[in-house]
């Protein structure tokens, strides 16, 4: 109930009768007031990891429309873990997405994982479980000659081919990756700026066979070069 003063008397009046306009000046500022601290400002961990691949907390807040990050990155070659990566930070919900990238001789796994209440990007990412093949097939390299096929594992549903530039080299992978690496923000946090080309299709062995002047350890070397920096 409203009261409004008028010569010296007192008279309720109903909110439901006040004009659209005063109805709107009332409420705003209330409404602002309660949602603007929770719509654009969230409080998240936020950890740079250094040379070792470990990192320390520290609490940030992240502006509208970010939420609380957490990302792991890991590569293997064979069996052995090359890198192990946890970061966290603010980051907008197109990047809360897992990929895998594999060129036989090494694979890299990235899992992102967002949430968005205070605080909640605490624990680190979990290390991605080896995924069964899931059918596809593409061409990879091994040594000098890119002409063997290698069976795709879990969400690996295209063929790529990618092209490092590394130590004024040019350097040719070939192998399966999931889509998001294909198309989107890993797709562009690996390009131009790291001097990656990549090129992925769809169909089973679309990604053309051919024989390359490359050795073994170039191709982990590169590899490893875009799982550290990514």
């Amino acid at each position: 109930m409203i009261t409004d003063k008028c010569c010296n008397s007192t008279h309720p009046l109903s909110f439901h009768l006040l004009p659209l306009q005063v109805k709107m000046y009332l409420i705003v500022p209330i409404l602002v007031s309660l949602l603007l601290p929770k719509a654009y400002s969230l409080k998240c961990f936020e950890c740079t990891p250094g040379e070792s691949g470990a990192c320390t907390d520290k609490e940030t807040d992240c502006l509208y429309p970010t939420q609380c990050g957490s990302s792991r990155v890991v590569s293997y070659m064979g069996d052995t873990k090359l890198v192990d990566i946890n970061a966290k930070s603010c980051a907008v919900p197109a990047e809360c997405v897992s990929a895998a990238m594999n060129f036989g001789i090494t694979r890299t796994t990235i899992a992102n994982k967002c949430c968005n209440t205070d605080l909640c990007n605490s624990q680190s990412v979990p290390e991605s479980t080896k995924a069964p093949p899931n059918g596809k097939k593409c061409f990879t390299c091994t040594g000098t000659d890119c002409t063997s096929t290698l069976s795709c594992l879990g969400d690996e549903d295209r063929c790529i081919s990618t092209t490092v530039n590394t130590g004024g080299m040019k350097i040719t992978m070939k192998g399966c990756a999931s889509k998001s690496i294909c198309v989107g923000d890993v797709s562009r946090a690996l390009g131009p700026t790291m001097g990656v080309d990549m090129k992925c299709c769809e169909g089973n062995l679309c990604n053309n066979a051919q024989s390359i002047g490359l050795s073994l350890l170039l191709l982990v070397t590169s590899m490893v070069s875009v799982a550290l920096f990514y």
